[in-house]
């Protein structure tokens, strides 16, 4: 009977060794979002290594602290690389073996863009374009295996895609936006500015006749509030004033309604020593267009204008056409029709 107990005991411990070794050899998959698994095979590596577990742990890898590697870390010979560094056994930087892991073919990578749609990569175009060459994107710089969003701007400057995608290897990552961003059709931008009217600038309207290249990156940046501009801005030429400029388009001086749309002028108040002085957009602009004040003689810019009445006899501010009678009555009569004495 204690015969039996035992070989009974023996028969169970040898059984739990060989499902703990079971539990402890099995192949292990990392699992990535756009390719096939790649595997790691513990019987053949045990087959190669006769059995020794201590090759691999906890030399190269700490079970109680794991970690996942890149491929750069690997090629300075962290985690696979340690061992297969084309010394011991192939190299995981030899481009011919990338195959050797990562099996099957890899899937298109989408990138969901807020207000843009999605923009797909192909890896099926890209590697037919490279004769298969994977590392001139993943090389440890254009693509490093922990790459972040980057953005239109950061591409520009030859990061990720704008590596290769720089006018001369490939088209250019600027202003080529329908190329990656298929179906793109980029909405209305509403600026909303205290005291007038919001101004809307409409994409569709634009693109019928231009290209998005003629204003991106050269005048306006891929980030939103990036392009602000005043509107004196816009009269030196920045901005929209490159183009509203009186001779590709009407001119962002004066033409106001044609962008803030339903604007309505309200009256200005000027706080004096003699009273309070009302100026009237409403009256001025039944006789006079916006133009024929902004910005020649009065800036865009709330106190900008600031004048006194020696100076408006000298023709400045009011005085322009407040001129002793000739455009409008003086300035130096009549005080009490602008100032409420």
């Amino acid at each position: 009977m204690q015969k039996q107990i035992l070989f009974l005991a023996l028969s169970l411990l040898f059984m739990s060794v060989i499902c703990a070794g079971a539990v402890e050899t099995k192949n292990i998959s990392f699992t990535f979002k756009n390719s096939e698994p790649v595997v790691f095979s513990h019987e053949i590596h045990l087959k190669k290594y006769y059995n020794n577990c201590r090759i691999c742990h906890d030399a190269i890898y700490n079970l109680r602290k794991r970690k996942h590697f890149t491929m750069a870390e690997m090629e300075k010979t962290k985690s696979c690389g340690a061992c297969h560094s084309g010394v011991k056994a192939f190299s995981v930087a030899s481009e011919k073996d990338c195959v050797r892991c990562h099996k099957g073919k890899p899937r298109d990578v989408t990138y969901n863009i807020k207000g843009l749609g999605s923009a797909v990569f192909s890896h099926a175009i890209h590697i037919e374009a490279t004769g298969g060459a994977c590392k001139s994107c993943h090389n440890g710089k254009v693509i490093t295996g922990k790459e972040k969003s980057v953005t239109m701007a950061e591409m520009e400057k030859g990061r990720t895609c704008g590596a290769c995608h720089d006018g001369k290897k490939a088209f250019t990552v600027t202003a080529n936006c329908d190329r990656c961003h298929k179906g793109l059709k980029p909405r209305e931008i509403t600026f909303s500015i205290k005291g007038v009217t919001p101004a809307t600038f409409s994409h569709d309207f634009h693109t019928q006749a231009y290209g998005c290249k003629d204003c991106h990156t050269k005048r306006f940046p891929y980030k939103a509030s990036a392009g602000k501009a005043s509107m004196a801005d816009m009269a030196k030429g920045k901005s929209c004033g490159e183009c509203h400029n009186g001779k590709e388009a009407f001119a962002s001086t004066g033409d106001c309604d044609k962008c803030h749309k339903g604007m309505k002028p309200g009256k200005i108040t000027f706080k004096t020593s003699v009273g309070e002085a009302v100026f009237s957009h409403d009256f001025h602009t039944q006789a006079y267009k916006c133009s024929d004040c902004h910005t020649k003689i009065f800036a865009f810019k709330a106190g900008a204008n600031k004048a006194t009445m020696g100076q408006m006899e000298n023709g400045k501010s009011c005085g322009t056409c407040h001129n002793k009678g000739k455009d409008a009555f003086s300035v130096q009569d009549d005080c009490g029709k602008c100032h409420n004495m």
